[in-house]
């Protein structure tokens, strides 16, 4: 089965502005042997010099936060602000990783019990593939490409086909910060093609950022090649409300954050579940929220939109309530209204389904442990978070959530230092922080008898 074009398609109004050519298996091959001879030589520069490169890296993102922000809009509808975020959080990943990562791979000693000096030295591995997707085209990349850029691993990098602007403006940025050539190579590959480079003997890791289906076929041909992968799939991530002293501004955080990036991220508070005392209140400031938003952004195509309709339109004919939005656009254009969901069971879609758009789930409980065992019933496990007055009580329920990231009284814990990543069918591994500079790495027992 052969790839869909890498093409630039307007989410806003469904057309195609441009089109790039698949690369070639000579391109592969080529691409292959750049990066195979750049880590023989990359691995021997010194890790100062390394990290000095990729603190160049950080400064082009920041600088060219706008022009990178306005390719996000025509190619996947990222609201403009988001893209410059985005950017500027680039800017912090590589900025953190250029500064912290010689600390952070430094020779761990060993009391050796027997005499002699032992440690655990950090490593490079060689060729690196990363394949990412297209709801953060450029952070997505920086949490991969960052510290490994400064342990001295090459990296060749297949990005979504919907987002080809991105890529090649990434790989500008790498250039024009001094990277030395095969260090750090897009390449438009066929699915088929990415099979032959995660089989070929050079190629010692992949990372993906995805969804399960293609998470699943990567994990296997890593498997099969005996090759180390990093996975972070989709999440819905459950944010437990238990009570509060200020609903106004939790509704406002809760909404916030299920609507940024039109609700494509895999970390949002996809389920939001809320002890009865607050239920009604919460559901209906949330819908004055929906009703209020006078425009938005398109999803990333127009087939992302009609799946979400299909969902929340299952959910309605099968009893649960629409209290806002949920209005899909006229086709080509990919635009969706934020609405608010409520009376969802376990026989409908939006139940088990991660729903990647602006729907905001809202799950009645009567009791903490009600609520525990609601967000625990899912196979995703990538984040959740609790919100109490009582500390103690949102750290009791926080404390037992099966997921990767565990937050209480916020959102989301975010920063460059934070390591990301979820448990069950939201994959494995971690990126950022000091759990990032250790996935990619061989962790070399170094022993001197004495």
């Amino acid at each position: 089965m052969s790839s869909p074009a890498y093409q630039v398609t307007d989410p806003s109004t469904g057309e195609v502005v441009q089109t790039f050519d698949h690369a070639t298996d000579a391109d592969v091959e080529a691409a292959l042997t750049a990066s195979a001879a750049a880590y023989a030589s990359w691995r021997e520069v010194p890790m100062a010099e390394r990290a000095a490169v990729v603190k160049k890296v950080a400064a082009l993102f920041a600088e060219r936060a706008d022009d990178l922000a306005a390719i996000a809009t025509q190619e996947m509808g990222k609201p403009g602000s988001e893209g410059v975020e985005e950017a500027e959080f680039c800017q912090a990943i590589f900025d953190y990783f250029a500064d912290e990562g010689p600390t952070l791979a430094a020779d761990q000693p060993i009391k050796a019990l027997s005499g002699g000096r032992a440690m655990v030295q950090r490593l490079p591995i060689g060729p690196l593939l990363g394949i990412m997707p297209w709801n953060f085209p450029y952070y997505q990349i920086a949490r991969f490409a960052a510290p490994n850029l400064v342990l001295g691993n090459t990296i060749i990098l297949k990005h979504a086909e919907s987002v080809p602007r991105s890529a090649l403006a990434v790989q500008q940025i790498m250039d024009d910060a001094g990277l030395p050539e095969g260090v750090y190579q897009n390449l438009f590959a066929t699915h088929e093609q990415i099979e032959t480079v995660i089989a070929d003997p050079r190629i010692q890791g992949v990372s993906l950022t995805g969804s399960e289906r293609a998470g699943s076929v990567v994990a296997s041909l890593a498997g099969k090649h005996l090759k180390k992968c990093v996975l972070e799939l989709g999440g819905s991530d459950p944010m437990v409300v238990l009570d509060t002293d200020d609903l106004d501004g939790l509704v406002g955080d809760a909404w916030d954050f299920r609507t940024y990036n039109t609700g494509q991220a895999c970390n949002s508070n996809k389920r939001m579940i809320v002890r009865e005392e607050l239920f009604d209140d919460f559901v209906a400031k949330l819908t004055e929220k929906a009703k209020a938003v006078e425009s938005y952004s398109p999803l990333s195509s127009r087939r992302a939109a009609e799946l979400l309709a299909e969902q929340v339109e299952d959910a309605v004919a099968k009893g649960a309530t629409l209290h806002a939005g949920g209005v899909l656009g006229e086709a080509p254009a990919a635009y969706y209204s934020p609405a608010v969901l409520s009376g969802v069971t376990p026989e409908m879609r939006a139940y088990s389904e991660e729903l990647f758009g602006p729907v905001a789930v809202v799950y009645k409980v009567s009791s903490d442990e009600e609520a525990l065992a609601l967000a625990n019933d899912t196979t995703y496990g990538l984040g959740g978070a609790v919100f109490s007055t009582d500390v103690a009580r949102a750290e009791k329920v926080a404390q037992r959530l099966e997921v990767g990231m565990a937050n209480v009284n916020t959102t989301a814990g975010e920063g460059a230092e934070i390591p990301f990543g979820g448990v069950k069918r939201s994959g494995f591994g971690r990126e950022l922080g000091p759990l990032g500079m250790d996935e990619f790495v061989n962790k070399r027992m170094y022993y001197v008898a004495g």
